[in-house]
């Protein structure tokens, strides 16, 4: 199948035409001054207009000024659809900015790291596994801000996971309203592909939303949510709250049919990760690709040859005309 990009070029088509029969009525001035070789002169531009009027002369400009036009028409071929079936999950990551993520008590080899360089390398790695699935980032602090939507370029989430700085969206944490702006995101997604994944150290201190709210408006968007406490500490801050509120991320991970994990190592992620990959893929909406070749540069080519061949027709021409005679 053919079509062209541009069709309403064809319409300068008869320009040349045009022109020609306008101009068709102007007559030449008769020459004012007489040389002994005018008729000699008068010869050799007979020739010349006899190779310019000539029908395949003017034929050859036709037909290369026709060839310029079906090129800037871009024309082009365009093959049967193949059809694209998309398939996975659609995965939004929660990661937790709050200041107490710079505490340093995750184990990673024989040292001690802060807790967001944990966290950066595990989602990190989650996201690299992601092949063929949708995944999205949202960063939370005081505030959530989506800092990438869901997407297949699983290079640049992980680029934005290195760059995530901490204090960027604030000291304290605002669990709901990440788990709000998940659900927002995630609710025009098919209903059997809606996962969030939520990475905190600490207790919602700051949202506007409260999350057992939002888990259960997840819960009727059938929005899955998996939270994942990231602390190695398992006692008390020293104002005696439990440090990570365990028992609210319990409930709004099964309010939702997630599951709760707590995470003080690497090797404890592997629960996580074993239990994300039986998530079964879901066959999302089939997408059509139309495999697409340009070909202007056919006409181009003829037109380019066409134009040589005038110019070779138009050189011998001019070389009758520098046979000149010689006075003195």
């Amino acid at each position: 199948m053919h079509e062209w990009l541009w069709p309403w070029v064809f319409v300068a088509a008869p320009l040349p035409l045009i022109v020609h029969r306008l101009s068709r009525g102007e007559s030449l001035q008769p020459s004012a001054l007489r040389a002994p070789f005018a008729s000699r002169w008068r010869g050799l531009s007979g020739a010349g207009r006899s190779v310019r009027s000539g029908r395949g002369y003017w034929w050859l400009l036709w037909l290369t000024w026709m060839m310029l036009i079906v090129a800037t028409a871009r024309p082009q071929w365009i093959g049967e659809p193949i059809e694209l079936p998309n398939t996975g999950r659609d995965l939004m990551l929660g990661l937790d900015l709050s200041g107490s993520m710079q505490i340093e008590d995750m184990q990673v080899g024989n040292r001690l790291v802060p807790r967001i360089t944990a966290v950066k390398a595990i989602a990190a790695d989650f996201t690299e596994r992601r092949q063929g699935d949708r995944v999205g980032l949202i960063l939370f602090g005081t505030r959530a801000y989506l800092q990438a939507p869901l997407t297949f370029d699983l290079s640049t989430v992980t680029r934005f996971i290195d760059e995530a700085q901490l204090g960027f969206a604030g000291e304290d944490t605002a669990i709901g309203d990440a788990l709000g702006l998940a659900i927002k995101r995630l609710r025009e997604r098919p209903a059997s592909s809606r996962v969030f994944i939520l990475l905190t150290d600490g207790q919602d201190t700051a949202s506007t939303v409260d999350p057992m709210e939002a888990a259960a408006l997840a819960a009727q968007l059938s929005v899955k949510i998996y939270t994942i406490g990231i602390s190695r500490n398992l006692g008390r801050t020293g104002n005696g709250r439990n440090e990570v509120d365990e028992a609210m991320l319990n409930a709004v991970a099964e309010a939702t049919g997630g599951r709760y994990f707590r995470a003080t190592s690497p090797a404890e992620l592997e629960a996580v990760y074993a239990l994300l990959d039986e998530l079964e893929p879901v066959e999302q909406e089939a997408s059509t690709f139309r495999p697409k070749r340009a070909l202007s540069w056919i006409p181009l080519l003829i037109a380019l040859g066409l134009a040589s061949l005038l110019a070779l027709l138009r050189s011998r021409w001019l070389n009758r005309l520098r046979i000149a005679p010689r006075y003195g």
